[in-house]
């Protein structure tokens, strides 16, 4: 039984093994795979195994030998999950893993845009305190949390326990979701429900934490952005094409809102002419808040079910 990993390099750069995964066949892992090397790489297999290599209907149609994909994150739009049904290829993903460092890294970049520790820590270091003629000094205004509006676009594990946190923080908490969402108090938090386009009204801070559909790609436009408060902070750790990246940039530019803090891009790596690279206090980290040994653990753990399950004839997490 063939099994083939194009990309393993993030999930297993040197300190998560692929031990349990090599135990249920004959393994072959590469770093990276570029979508020119995916077929010859793949052909062959039974099983692949894929986090960002992208396996397209004509990837699929040359691939006689496969019988399941496997793919290591939540998000599966890296495959054709339609071609791959036709053909009878079932695609499992890992619904959960990366919960708590998340929501753990969504809190860091709140805190750093309304705290601006790392700033400050630079200007210190850089001897601007003590040539200061007073006993502290601060950059730019410092903002208390406590007794704001953080409102949470998609709540789904990760937003109810980002909502958890902002709570515990002394903040109201809103929320919108998938049509038919009902309303209620999801694991005791309290949460008012409300429609997209009121909570980026009513919120001091919009934090993104949806899916990527081809419904909601550019769901943070313009229009949504000029709705919201002068003061108010937008932050996006789910995934880039959730905002119009033009758009946000121009919005900071003019002061439309004050901050921006992202963990992801249209594009990844980000291209050079990303206009946020030049947006003023928008801080881009390089899709990261997942990537905790802890979490990659869970990963591989969950990565090693789902090939498991599927030998074993009962495929489980199969997204269609």
């Amino acid at each position: 039984m063939r099994i083939v990993v194009l990309d393993g390099h993030t999930m297993n750069p040197g300190d998560n093994p692929w031990d349990e995964l090599a135990a249920l066949g004959d393994l072959e892992v590469y770093e990276r795979s570029a979508p020119d090397e995916i077929i010859e790489r793949a052909r062959g297999a039974c099983i692949v195994v894929t986090n960002k290599a992208p396996l397209d209907a004509h990837v699929l149609e040359a691939l006689p030998d496969l019988r399941f994909i496997a793919v290591t994150a939540t998000g599966f739009n890296v495959v054709d999950v339609d071609a791959a049904a036709a053909r009878g290829i079932p695609v499992s993903n890992v619904p959960v893993y990366g919960t708590e460092s998340v929501a753990q890294f969504t809190l860091a970049l709140l805190l750093e845009l309304v705290s601006r520790v790392g700033e400050h820590d630079r200007a210190v270091h850089e001897g601007a305190w003590a040539a200061a003629p007073d006993f502290c000094f601060w950059r730019a205004p410092l903002v208390e949390l406590a007794g704001r509006t953080f409102g949470i676009v998609g709540l789904g594990a990760i937003g109810r326990r980002v909502g958890a946190l902002a709570h515990a923080l002394g903040m109201t908490v809103l929320a919108t979701g998938r049509p038919g969402s009902a309303p209620g108090q999801p694991d005791g938090l309290p949460v008012g429900w409300c429609t997209t386009d009121e909570l980026f009204v009513r919120s001091d801070v919009v934090s993104l934490h949806c899916p990527l559909t081809p419904e909601n790609a550019g769901l943070v436009d313009r229009e949504r952005l000029a709705r919201m408060k002068p003061g108010a902070l937008l932050l996006n750790t789910a995934r880039g094409a959730l905002v119009d990246e033009a758009a946000l940039a121009d919005a900071l530019a003019h002061g439309v809102i004050a901050g921006a803090a992202v963990d992801v891009a249209s594009t990844e790596p980000i291209s050079a002419d990303n206009p946020l690279l030049r947006a003023p206090n928008c801080i881009i980290t390089p899709h990261i808040a997942w990537a905790t040994l802890a979490a990659r653990r869970r990963l591989m753990q969950t990565t090693v079910e789902n090939v498991r399950a599927f030998l074993a004839g009962a495929p489980i997490h199969v997204v269609r």
